[in-house]
């Protein structure tokens, strides 16, 4: 059996079960015995791993959050000479919804911020990260309504289960940015 001698891969793999219950069943729902099941080891394991259910939380929380950083650096990347930034975010937002567990997992993290301060810096991140990059480009107001237009769409289309509009984002998208001057 790999997964016990390699103790920093069943780690991994309970990290990696704790964020797909996370998606499913958001974190209040979320308990060792989920994740034991989704990770495919047995319940001590969560336990030897992570002493408390908070442990286990945070600790997938942290590695979604590792995980979303890097996400964040290659839309930074992609968009960085964009001259269709509104096109370019638009697709990279389809991308992200794509992986519709990653991204509930990720908005469970964005949403559990707002409870606790230790998670904040992920939203930070996110908010700091985007925003100063659009900053740069469309003017710091331009690149808050951009933050919120495309915030507000990953939202409704994560909450409602709809498709995105992508036509409508990339209209909005142009409307908030296209009338800025950095």
């Amino acid at each position: 059996m790999s997964g016990t001698r390699d103790p920093e891969g069943r780690r991994l793999r309970i990290l990696r079960g704790a964020c797909e219950v996370i998606a499913e069943v958001g974190v209040g729902n979320t308990t060792h015995r989920l994740v034991a099941s989704r990770a495919g080891v047995p319940l001590g394991a969560t336990t030897y791993y992570f002493a408390t259910l908070d442990d286990l939380v945070g600790a997938a929380l942290a590695h979604a959050s590792a995980e979303t950083v890097a996400l964040l650096e290659e839309w930074v990347r992609r968009a960085h000479d964009a001259e269709d930034l509104p096109g370019v975010l638009t697709a990279l937002t389809a991308e992200y919804l794509a992986d519709r567990p990653r991204a509930l997992v990720e908005y469970e993290l964005y949403l559990a911020a707002a409870r606790s301060p230790q998670l904040r810096g992920f939203a930070v991140a996110w908010v700091e990260g985007v925003g100063d990059f659009l900053a740069g480009r469309v003017g710091r107001r331009a690149a808050a309504a951009a933050l919120a237009v495309l915030d507000g769409t990953m939202l409704q289309v994560l909450t409602l289960g709809t498709a995105l509009d992508e036509e409508q984002l990339r209209w909005s998208l142009d409307r908030v940015m296209g009338a800025a001057a950095p």
